[in-house]
This record gives structure tokens, C-alpha cells and sequence, in this order.
């Protein structure tokens, strides 16, 4: 379960959610504070789950800031599947089309480039659980939501360039 508030501090209007809306226009304006009572989540700053993504987990926000956003925006959002159990998998390429160099994980990664020496990937299987890309080392930055199944392409997890700098497995402990 989700509580999107309109204010900081869990203040004014407010919707909860137990399962995905593509279109939460009609029940917030604005999203300034969150409550994640439950699950891990993926925001979208845009309707129909297109846009800026923010990957949430357990706890309270009282702040659009807390969770690294950029603005108030939250137009949908989905509920991760795949986060619990203790398999996580991904292989990653340098290249389109899973060409050039692989390398493959099952660990949270703070800085790609020290662990696997590779600058940006640019397509990537998951095999098991779900991930959160990051476009800086650290976990910092623009994040992507992977789950189970083929990025041919960086654009099709959401990306306008190859830049993934860090990753990490998403759980709700």
C-alpha cells in the first residue's frame, strides 16, 4: 500500500493506492510527501507510466526531495512485482542488440565503471528480481525501473542516453 500526499508532511489531499493507476490526475494535483506502507513502487512524473521514474521502498518521504525528485509531478504509478525471494540476476552489454562486451550481476553495484570497467551499457537482460538503474555512481541521479525480460536498447527502459553508472537490486527490506 501507497499514501501520496499533496503537501510536505503528510498534509492536504491525499490518495492511497493497493494497486497500479495509470492516471492519478484525477485524485492528486501534486505529489510533496509519500507513504509506503507496503511493497516497493515505481512513480512517474507523466500518466500512463511514461516519464521521469522514482523507485520507492518501504517508508515515510515528507518531502518530494527525499526521494530524489525533481518536482511534485506523480501522474502513475505500479506496484514492483519480483522483490521478494533471493534471486536477482542481470547481464548487461556495451552494446545494442546484447553486443560487445557482457558482463552479468546479481549484486547491488555502486560504480559500474570500478566493478566491470565499462563507461555506459547499452542493452541488458534480467533474468531474475527487479532493478533500479542509476545515471550516477552511487545510486544518484536519474533512475530506471527494470524487471524480468530484454532492453534491446536503452530506450526501451526509458533512457535518452547509455549512461548507468550505478545499480541495485530492488527489495522491500
Amino acid at each position: 500500500m501507497i499514501e501520496l500526499f499533496e503537501d510536505k508532511n503528510f498534509q492536504g489531499r491525499h490518495h492511497e493506492l493497493s494497486s497500479d493507476c495509470p492516471d492519478l490526475q484525477s485524485y492528486i494535483s501534486r505529489c510533496n510527501s509519500i507513504r509506503v506502507e507496503s511493497g516497493c513502487w515505481v512513480l512517474y512524473d507523466r500518466p500512463n507510466y511514461t516519464g521521469v521514474q522514482y523507485i520507492m521502498t518501504p517508508g515515510k518521504y515528507t518531502d518530494h526531495q527525499e526521494w530524489m525528485g525533481f518536482n511534485d509531478s506523480i501522474k502513475s504509478c505500479r506496484f514492483i512485482k519480483n522483490v521478494y525471494g533471493n534471486s536477482w540476476k542481470m547481464r548487461f552489454y556495451d552494446g545494442q542488440e546484447f553486443r560487445g562486451q557482457m558482463a552479468e550481476s546479481g549484486e547491488d553495484c555502486p560504480s559500474v565503471q570500478k566493478a566491470f570497467k565499462f563507461s555506459e551499457f547499452h542493452s541488458c537482460a534480467v533474468l531474475d528480481g527487479a532493478w533500479a538503474l542509476y545515471e550516477q555512481a552511487n545510486y544518484r541521479g536519474r533512475q530506471y525501473f527494470l524487471e524480468r525480460g530484454e532492453y534491446r536498447n536503452y530506450t526501451d527502459w526509458g533512457a535518452t542516453s547509455p549512461a548507468v553508472a550505478s545499480f541495485r537490486r530492488i527489495t522491500e527490506f
